[in-house]
C-alpha cells in the first residue's frame, strides 16, 4: 500500500473539510515530506484521483484570484471513510510495510478505540514473530552473519529489524494500555493540525502546483 493515500485521507478527515493547501500544510507540519512521498505534486494528485474514485467529495468554493482553477475543498465520503479505516488498520498490523506506511498509521492511531489499537499492534507483534521463526529455520542469529559469508549480513539486518520492531511495538502497546494519549470516544483528541492562517514553521516553501514533480512520484499517490 502507499502511505500517501492514508496520509491524505487522514489529513482531510482531521479538518472535516479541507482544501489542498491545508492538507499539504498539515503534512509538512508533521514532516511527512521528509519520510514519505507526501510532496506537493503527490498530494494534489492524490486528492484529485481519490475524488474521481469516490473517496472524496470535491466542492468548488471560490473562484481563483489569479486566473487559475477555482479553489476546491474536499470531504470524505462514506466510501472514503471506509477506505481510510481499512488502510489505517492494515498499516498498524502488517509487519512488512515500508516505514512511511507505519509512520502514517501511528499518526492516525488515535482515531481508533484504545482496545482496538492495542489489539492491532499485538497482531503486528505476532506477525513479526512468525516471520522471524520462518527466517531462523535457515539462519541462526547466534552464529553471526559470517556463517553465510557476507550474504549473511542481509539476514542479520532483517532479523535485527524484526527484533527492534517487536521491542518498539511492545513498548507502544504498554504505553497505550497504561492510559497514554486520547483515543476515539475518550474526549477531546490531541490537535495535530494547523489552524486556518497559522504559520507553519516546517513549510518547505515549494510552489503549490504539481509542475516539476516527477511523474513516478505522482503516480505513487494512488497505488
Amino acid at each position: 500500500m502507499s502511505a500517501i493515500r492514508l496520509l491524505v485521507l487522514g489529513a482531510v478527515k482531521q479538518h472535516g473539510r479541507a482544501h489542498g493547501y491545508q492538507v499539504r500544510n498539515d503534512l509538512e507540519y508533521w514532516g511527512a515530506h521528509e519520510w514519505s512521498h507526501a510532496k506537493p505534486g503527490s498530494i494534489y494528485h492524490a486528492l484529485k484521483q481519490m475524488a474521481k474514485q469516490g473517496l472524496l467529495h470535491a466542492y468548488e468554493v471560490a473562484p481563483s484570484t489569479v486566473g487559475g482553477p477555482p479553489r476546491v475543498e474536499y470531504e470524505l465520503t462514506d466510501l472514503g471513510t471506509e477506505e481510510y479505516f481499512t488502510l489505517l488498520r492494515e498499516a498498524l498490523t502488517t509487519y512488512d510495510q515500508k516505514m512511511d506506511v507505519l509512520s502514517a498509521g501511528i499518526g492516525f492511531i488515535v482515531d481508533l478505540p484504545r482496545e482496538e489499537a492495542a489489539e492491532l499492534l499485538r497482531r503486528r507483534v505476532q506477525a513479526l514473530d512468525e516471520w522471524r521463526a520462518a527466517v531462523t529455520e535457515y539462519y541462526t542469529p547466534e552464529g553471526g552473519p559470517g556463517q553465510l559469508g557476507h550474504i549473511g549480513e542481509i539476514m542479520h539486518l532483517w532479523v535485527h529489524s524484526a527484533d527492534a520492531g517487536k521491542e518498539w511495538t511492545l513498548g507502544l502497546i504498554e504505553r497505550i494500555e497504561g492510559g497514554a494519549y486520547v483515543f476515539a470516544g475518550e474526549g477531546e483528541p490531541f490537535v495535530g493540525v494547523l489552524a486556518e492562517g497559522q504559520e507553519n514553521p516546517f513549510a518547505t516553501g515549494q510552489a503549490e502546483q504539481a509542475a516539476g514533480t516527477r511523474p513516478t512520484e505522482a503516480a505513487e499517490s494512488v497505488d
